[in-house]
């Protein structure tokens, strides 16, 4: 079992002192979300590695889209609901809760995203997450279309393939070192 100073079940402690930057990083963490998640300190050990994965996060996460941000919120909970990510079903759920204002919500995509009420666009999106999770080497142009007959433009599935795969990836270095969500998480926006 991790702990606040080690967030996996490696012993690969947080640089310390941690550099200025990395340190007011940190600071608006709590400042806006009440914590550090355990994902960034469970990166800390070394600060390029950090870097780099806080990078590719902001960027396919925050940045100007297609994808709404709840959108992209919900792809990263039916990724991690396939593979299991423990981790990322809690942060991201929180997040999915928060940014739709609808706690049902959070917990049916964990569950099973069908019985979600989901619009045509998100259902397509939901469905190429979880083919591309499953079988990514069965995608064919017919999936693709399917996403532009509900309105995602070339960019948007870019940036959808994109985050699937991030959080594919995310999901099995959190499994893989047993990393652990903030208690924090547990009770946000229900």
């Amino acid at each position: 079992m991790t702990n606040e100073t080690q967030p996996t079940a490696l012993d690969l402690p947080m640089v310390d002192p941690l550099p200025e930057e990395t340190q007011r990083y940190f600071d608006i963490c709590v400042e806006k979300l009440g914590m550090v998640p355990n994902v960034l300190k469970a990166n800390a050990f070394d600060i390029d590695k950090l870097n780099a994965f806080t990078n590719m996060y902001n960027d396919l996460m925050l940045a100007p889209s297609g994808l709404s941000k709840l959108e992209r919120e919900m792809v990263a909970v039916v990724v991690s609901s396939i593979n299991k990510c423990f981790y990322c079903l809690v942060a991201h759920g929180a997040a999915v809760r928060q940014l739709s204002g609808d706690p049902k919500l959070g917990e049916m995509l964990v569950m099973n995203y069908r019985v979600a009420p989901l619009d045509a666009r998100q259902r397509a999106m939901l469905d190429f997450a979880e083919k591309v999770t499953k079988e990514s080497a069965t995608v064919e142009e017919a999936d693709r279309q399917n996403l532009r007959d509900v309105g995602l433009s070339d960019r948007d599935i870019w940036d959808l393939a994109n985050v699937i795969g991030f959080f594919n990836m995310s999901n099995r270095v959190a499994s893989a070192t047993a990393m652990v969500p903030n208690d924090e998480y547990h009770s946000q926006f229900r």
